[in-house]
C-alpha cells in the first residue's frame, strides 16, 4: 500500500504497508488491540473481529491512523455511558521498533511489545499491558488497569481507581498519581548513574515497592493514617499512632524514592539478591510483605 490511502473496514481484513512509518495512532472503544514492534518487514494490519460502524484507517506521511474520528484522545465522560459502547474491533498491529504511539482505548484491553519510542495511552475501563518499552512512556486511565513489564524508558501514569504494576522495572523515572489505585513496583537494578527517581502519590491505595539488592536510594514515605511494614534496618520508621513516616538512607543515597498516600498502607520490601529469586520464592504482595507491620 502506498502513503496518502484511506480504507474503511467493515469485515477481518489484513493490509500491508509498504512505506515507512513512524508513528501510529489508534482511537477505539471496545475489543482488543495488539501492538507489536519488530525490527524486520513491514508495517501490518490485522482485523480479526468487528461490531459496529466501519474501521477507518489513513496512512500519510509516516502516520498510521487506525479507529473511529469520534473517540477523542481526551474527554473520555460521554464514553462511560455504556450504550455508546456498540463497537468491537479485535485489532492487531505489527509496526517497526521505533515507532511512536498513542492508543486511545474507551474499553479494549491493549497490549504494547518491543517500542522504542514515545508511548502515550489513555483509557476508560480497559486494562493495559507494556513490555519490553524503551521510550518514554505515559499512561492515564480511569478504572482500567496498567501492568509493565521490563520498561526501561521513564513512565508516567495517572488513574483514578486503576493500579499500577510494574515488573522488573529499570527505569530511572516512575511518577505515579491515583486516588484509590494501588500502586505496585518490583524495581529492578537502574544502569543510571544518578539511580532511579521514583515518586508515587495516592489517597486511599496501597503502595508496595520491592526494591533491588542492594538498593541506593534516598527514601521518603509517608502515610497519614495506614499501616506501614520497612524491611531494612538502615531506614527510621516513626509515629507510632496516625501518621507514620519511613525515612533514611540506602547504600550512597543515589536515587530517590519518595512515597505518599492518605489512608492507604505503605510497604517497603527487599528483593532478594540476583540469583536467589527462585530460592526465594515469589514476590510478596502488599497484603503480605516482609519487615515489621505498624
Amino acid at each position: 500500500m502506498s502513503a496518502g490511502s484511506k480504507w474503511s473496514l467493515t469485515e477481518p481484513q489484513k493490509l500491508t504497508f509498504d512505506d515507512p512509518v513512524s508513528t501510529l495512532q489508534v482511537r477505539v472503544v471496545g475489543g482488543t488491540v495488539n501492538v507489536v514492534g519488530t525490527g524486520t518487514g513491514p508495517t501490518r494490519l490485522e482485523l480479526a473481529e468487528i461490531d459496529g460502524p466501519p474501521l477507518i484507517v489513513t496512512h500519510e506521511e509516516g502516520v498510521l491512523r487506525v479507529g473511529y474520528d469520534d473517540v477523542p484522545w481526551k474527554g473520555w465522560l460521554k464514553w462511560l455511558d455504556h450504550k455508546s459502547w456498540n463497537r468491537t474491533v479485535h485489532l492487531t498491529l505489527t509496526v517497526p521498533t521505533g515507532t511512536s504511539a498513542s492508543i486511545g482505548a474507551v474499553g479494549a484491553g491493549t497490549v504494547l511489545s518491543g517500542l522504542g519510542g514515545r508511548t502515550d495511552v489513555h483509557g476508560v475501563t480497559g486494562d493495559f499491558t507494556l513490555v519490553g518499552l524503551t521510550g518514554p512512556v505515559r499512561a492515564d486511565t480511569v478504572s482500567g488497569r496498567v501492568e509493565a513489564q521490563a520498561v526501561t524508558g521513564r513512565l508516567r501514569f495517572n488513574s483514578v481507581s486503576g493500579d499500577l504494576t510494574v515488573i522488573e522495572g529499570s527505569g530511572a523515572s516512575v511518577r505515579a498519581d491515583s486516588v484509590s489505585g494501588d500502586i505496585l513496583l518490583d524495581l529492578a537494578p537502574v544502569a543510571a548513574p544518578g539511580g532511579a527517581d521514583i515518586a508515587l502519590t495516592t489517597v486511599s491505595g496501597e503502595i508496595a515497592i520491592r526494591l533491588p539488592h542492594p538498593a541506593d536510594a534516598e527514601v521518603e514515605a509517608h502515610t497519614t493514617s495506614g499501616a506501614v511494614s520497612n524491611a531494612f534496618e538502615n531506614l527510621r520508621v516513626s509515629g507510632q499512632w496516625g501518621a507514620k513516616k519511613i525515612s533514611g538512607r540506602l547504600g550512597a543515597g543515589h536515587g530517590r524514592l519518595k512515597a505518599t498516600t492518605v489512608s492507604g498502607a505503605i510497604a517497603l520490601l527487599r528483593r532478594p539478591p540476583t540469583g536467589e529469586e527462585d530460592a526465594a520464592g515469589p514476590a510478596q504482595g502488599p497484603d503480605r510483605p516482609e519487615g515489621k507491620v505498624l
